[in-house]
C-alpha cells in the first residue's frame, strides 16, 4: 500500500469516527473559516469568574491506572456523593480578550436558551405511557451483551437513567415504535453495564486526554454544551481506550447541559491534522454503533472547520445518503461565532477565549464541575422518590416540579 493510499485510507476512517457522531446523536439552525478575531484597540481583556464549590480533584496521572470493575455497590461511581462545601472552584464565564483561559467555563451566557421543543401529541403521550408501564416493571437485566449472560437486579443509577426525556428520546429515534423503543432501551442498558460507561474514572482516562484532543468548552447560542474534537492533538495508539475516552467525555458534556437542554454541540477542527492521527475504520464503526444505539437524539449542533480536500470529497460522496433532518445539523467552514458566542468560543474557532490547554488545570475542572452537576441531579431524584420516569427538566434544576407532586394534581 503506498503512502498516499494509507493516508487516504486514514482520513476516510477519521472522518467515519467524526460522522459517526454526526449520524448517531440528534434539531436545527444557520457562513469564513478559523481566524482570530482583531482586539479592539484600548480594550482590557475581561474574564468573567464564576465561583463553585466542589471537592477534592481527581488524580491527573493516568499512568498506572487501570480499567475499573463496574461496582454493584453503593460505592458505584454514578451513585458518589460530593460534600459541596469542602473547596471552592473559580472558573470562567467568558472571556473577550487574552487572558489566558485553561479550564472549563462555569455556565452558559444568559442570553443563551435552550429551543422548545413541540409538546408531544396525544398519540404520542399514549405511546409514552405504555413504555413507561413496561421500563418501570424491569426488575433485573443482563450483566452484559455476551449471550446467556447472566442477570442482576436492576441498580438505582439505571433507573435514574431512564428518565422522561430519555424514553421520548427512545421513542423518536425509533419513529414512535414502542416495542422498539423498549428493545433499545434495554439493550442500552445492558451495554452501559457490560461496557462500564458509568464507572470509567478520570484517572483511567487522563491519559488519552494529556494534550487536549477533546475539550469541553462553553455552549453554543442555544445553550448546548460544545464538545471540540481535535485530531491534530492525538497522542496515543490506537487502543480501546480511545473510544472509552469518546464515550467518557460525551457523557462528560450531557453532565453540563443546562435545565432544558438535551442535545450538544460538536466542533470538529481539522487544522494541522496529519497523516496517522485519525482513527481506523474498525473504530469508526465501533464509534458508529455506539452513538447510533445508545446515545439517540442528542445531535444538536456539528460544526467543521479547515476540512481537508479528501474529507471534503468523503462528505460530497455521502451527502445525497444524509437524511435531511442530520444535514441541516452539519455546518462546514461557516463562521462559528454564529453558532457560538464569541466570549465563550475559542480564539482558533473565531472566538475571543484565549484557551490553552493544561491537563493539570482543566481534567481536574472538568471533572469536579461534571461530578458537582451529577450529585446535585441525584439528589434531586432520590428526593422526588426515585421514580423511573423523573422530568430532567427538575433534575437538572430548572423550573418544573418532580413528577409526584403532578400526578397528585391528576
Amino acid at each position: 500500500m503506498t503512502k498516499d493510499t494509507e493516508f487516504i485510507k486514514r482520513r476516510v476512517a477519521l472522518i467515519t469516527l467524526q460522522q459517526s457522531y454526526l449520524y448517531a446523536m440528534n434539531r436545527q439552525d444557520s457562513g469564513d473559516v478559523f481566524k482570530t478575531p482583531p482586539q479592539v484597540p484600548g480594550e482590557a481583556p475581561v474574564l468573567a469568574i464564576e465561583s463553585l464549590s466542589l471537592n477534592q480533584p481527581p488524580q491527573v496521572d493516568g499512568s498506572s491506572a487501570s480499567k475499573p470493575i463496574t461496582s454493584n455497590g453503593a460505592d458505584h461511581p454514578a451513585l458518589k456523593r460530593v460534600d459541596t462545601h469542602t473547596a471552592d472552584l473559580k472558573l470562567p464565564i467568558s472571556s473577550n480578550g487574552a487572558a489566558v483561559v485553561n479550564t472549563p467555563l462555569a455556565k452558559p451566557l444568559d442570553d443563551a436558551k435552550p429551543l422548545e421543543r413541540p409538546s408531544p401529541t396525544a398519540d404520542q403521550l399514549k405511546k409514552y405511557e405504555t413504555l413507561l408501564a413496561s421500563v418501570s416493571k424491569w426488575t433485573e437485566i443482563p450483566e452484559s451483551t455476551a449471550k446467556g449472560a447472566k442477570k442482576s437486579p436492576i441498580r438505582e443509577y439505571e433507573r435514574m437513567f431512564l428518565t422522561r426525556e430519555c424514553l421520548f428520546r427512545y421513542l423518536r429515534a425509533t419513529t414512535w415504535k414502542v416495542d422498539q423503543a423498549e428493545t433499545r432501551l434495554l439493550n442500552t442498558l445492558i451495554w452501559r453495564r457490560g461496557y462500564g460507561t458509568d464507572s470509567f474514572t478520570a484517572d483511567y482516562i487522563s491519559i488519552e486526554n494529556e494534550t487536549g484532543k477533546q475539550v469541553v468548552l462553553g455552549w453554543d447560542i442555544h445553550a448546548r454544551p460544545v464538545c471540540y474534537l481535535r485530531p491534530s492533538k492525538q497522542n496515543t495508539e490506537k487502543s480501546d481506550r480511545q473510544i472509552e475516552h469518546l464515550v467518557y467525555m460525551l457523557e462528560r458534556t450531557i453532565d453540563l447541559m443546562p435545565p432544558g437542554q438535551e442535545t450538544l454541540a460538536l466542533l470538529i477542527n481539522f487544522a494541522e491534522t496529519k497523516s496517522g492521527q485519525g482513527a481506523t475504520v474498525a473504530q469508526g464503526r465501533q464509534t458508529l454503533n455506539i452513538l447510533q444505539n445508545h446515545y439517540p437524539e442528542r445531535l444538536g449542533r456539528a460544526l467543521v472547520g479547515n476540512v481537508p480536500w479528501v474529507i471534503w470529497g468523503f462528505f460530497k460522496m455521502i451527502t445525497p445518503f444524509i437524511d435531511p433532518v442530520t444535514k441541516e445539523k452539519i455546518k462546514f467552514n461557516e463562521d462559528f461565532s454564529k453558532y457560538v458566542p464569541r466570549d465563550q468560543l475559542m480564539k482558533d474557532a473565531n472566538g475571543n477565549v484565549n484557551f490553552q490547554y493544561d491537563h493539570a488545570a482543566y481534567w481536574p475542572a472538568l471533572n469536579k464541575l461534571a461530578e458537582m452537576k451529577r450529585t446535585a441531579y441525584r439528589e434531586r431524584w432520590e428526593a422526588a422518590g426515585k421514580r423511573i420516569g423523573e422530568y430532567e427538566l427538575y433534575l437538572r434544576g430548572g423550573d418544573q416540579r418532580p413528577l409526584a407532586e403532578v400526578e397528585t394534581e391528576h
